[in-house]
């Protein structure tokens, strides 16, 4: 049995919240969690990845043993800005803890869950006196609420480099609606952005002869976009949909017909459609409206699906052990690093309560983070006999 002081999820959480880490600063959270899992053994690995045109970021890959199979943590530590501090009734990068509830941001997404993750594997060790049969491991990144392009991607790409494998996956992204237990994700929809510009030619609105109005043309597709259904979804996804994000013409004056029209887009996708596809079907709405147009699109997620078997049954099994609720398996809400880590293994997510992420006041209860600690350590126990 272990001599020194346990890891505590809450004194952990806290330290990480200090750290003002709103991407893609790191502030110290990587060195705080590092600090916590070398003294539980693991060996832990900085790197810096950077890329043309986007800002530097730090990533943690962390291990413990050195066989298979490898059960990874993942998550990350970079958080969104905190808007407007003057809103706050708590100090944003305070860690404070008021009448059972940690604020600060992160609590929820997903700093509460990185601590958990770390709590959990000490308590895992030191049930079974050390004794590992296989590897854990973390990949925390630094990169999730930005670009996503220098962050987990990047280090699964290192770990290929190396030979090392990791069997399965779980990344503790918020998952829970209201209560914990209710809710674990098996996948995600795919996301596809697009920047449409219809094209005229400028002149005055008294002689539109002499002009080329694009506005009623753009009127004309953003209506044949937004009014199309797509499909009706499937057994583990919801109806893929498109939300027009803006309209824009840029045009102060109300007697010049502008030379251009602009509309941007977003489409949430299920595995009944393809980006390849949804951008040909793009294309020829623009087409059959006529007329001049540029069109840019930029898909940074496809659909995923871990399909429910062995390993969902185990995740689903700690949930339910430890919160007496039986979990809806979902592909709800948008993206996480999960999109690129099914690439290389079976991939799950549970975390905190997302009622309260990204808002102002960002908390968790003190009790649900003790429950997510539980329950990582329960699928640790499942895992591993």
């Amino acid at each position: 049995m272990r001599n020194d002081r346990p890891i505590d999820a809450i004194e952990l959480a806290q330290a990480l919240i200090r750290c003002d880490s709103v991407t893609p600063a790191d502030g110290g959270a990587l060195r705080v969690l590092s600090d916590a899992l070398e003294r539980l053994g693991f060996t832990c690995h900085r790197m810096t990845f950077r890329e043309a045109g986007t800002p530097d970021v730090d990533n943690l890959y962390a291990r413990l043993g050195a066989d298979g199979p490898n059960f990874c943590f993942a998550g990350h530590t970079d958080v969104v800005p905190v808007g407007d501090e003057a809103a706050w009734t708590m100090a944003p990068f305070g860690g404070e803890v008021k009448d059972g509830v940690l604020y600060g941001r992160g609590a929820t997404d997903m700093k509460g869950a990185v601590a958990a993750f770390a709590a959990a594997v000490d308590g895992f060790l030191d049930q079974r006196d050390g004794d590992l049969p296989g590897s854990i491991s973390l990949l925390i990144t630094g990169d999730e609420e930005g670009p996503s392009i220098n962050g987990t991607r990047k280090v699964l790409d290192w770990l290929a480099e190396r030979g090392e494998a990791i069997d399965h996956c779980l990344v503790g992204e918020p998952t829970n609606p209201e209560r914990m237990g209710e809710m674990v994700k098996i996948g995600r929809r795919g996301s596809l952005t697009g920047w449409l510009t219809v094209l005229g030619t400028q002149g005055h609105a008294a002689y539109p002869h002499l002009a080329d109005n694009p506005v009623p043309r753009l009127v004309k597709v953003v209506d044949r976009l937004a009014s199309h259904r797509f499909d009706e979804g499937n057994e583990h996804f919801a109806p893929s949909n498109l939300e027009l994000t803006s309209i824009d013409v840029g045009n102060p004056a109300a007697n010049v017909i502008p030379a251009r029209a602009s509309a941007i887009f977003n489409i949430r996708f299920n595995t009944e459609q393809t980006a390849e596809g949804l951008q040909d079907w793009l294309h020829a709405q623009c087409r059959q409206v006529g007329g001049d147009y540029e069109l840019k699109i930029h898909t940074s997620s496809q659909p995923f699906l871990t399909a429910p078997g062995a390993f969902i049954d185990l995740v689903s099994q700690a949930v339910a052990e430890v919160t007496g609720r039986q979990p809806a398996l979902t592909t709800t809400g948008g993206t996480s690093d999960a999109r690129h880590i099914h690439h290389h293994c079976p991939v799950a997510e549970f975390g905190l309560i997302g009622q309260t992420m990204h808002k102002v006041d960002e908390q968790a209860a003190i009790a649900d983070i003790r429950t997510l600690t539980q329950v990582y350590q329960r699928l640790l126990d499942l895992y591993f006999e």
